[in-house]
């Protein structure tokens, strides 16, 4: 017999219904795909540079490596590091920020500014939809 997931690692749509309930999951999804393109954005960015292959190979897994280990310790819904809602943000502000700055110095700007609102309104509707109820 399998136990039900405790309430802090359910997904915050379960405590919604209809329509809102699809929004809800929308920002979510939203949310994944910008965490996938900030990596993309980095690696980019990083093979990009103007030095030897292997150099860049280098950098860009480390970049990569830095901003998962980042996500996953402090940002992540299940993250190992609980930080307090203050925290969480400022760490998604350095990791989507670096996102942005990647496209920034490929030279696209527009782009850096389009994700940088999109992240930061995703961000926003996050923690609105994750915060406690109970205050």
């Amino acid at each position: 017999m399998t136990q039900p997931n405790p309430p802090q690692f359910r997904p915050e749509w379960e405590r919604y219904s209809g329509v809102l309930r699809n929004l809800v999951m929308g920002n979510a999804f939203l949310a994944f795909a910008l965490e996938m393109a900030m990596l993309v954005f980095v690696a980019w960015w990083a093979l990009a540079l103007d030095d030897a292959l292997w150099t860049r190979l280098l950098i860009a897994v480390a970049a990569v490596g830095g901003l998962i280990v980042l996500w996953g310790a402090f940002a992540s819904p299940k993250a190992r590091v609980p930080l307090p809602t203050a925290g969480t943000v400022a760490v998604k502000a350095v990791a989507f920020g670096s996102g942005a700055a990647a496209l920034w110095g490929l030279g696209l700007p527009a782009a850096a500014i389009a994700f940088a609102v999109l992240a930061a309104a995703n961000t926003a509707v996050t923690t609105y939809v994750r915060r406690d109820r109970a205050a």
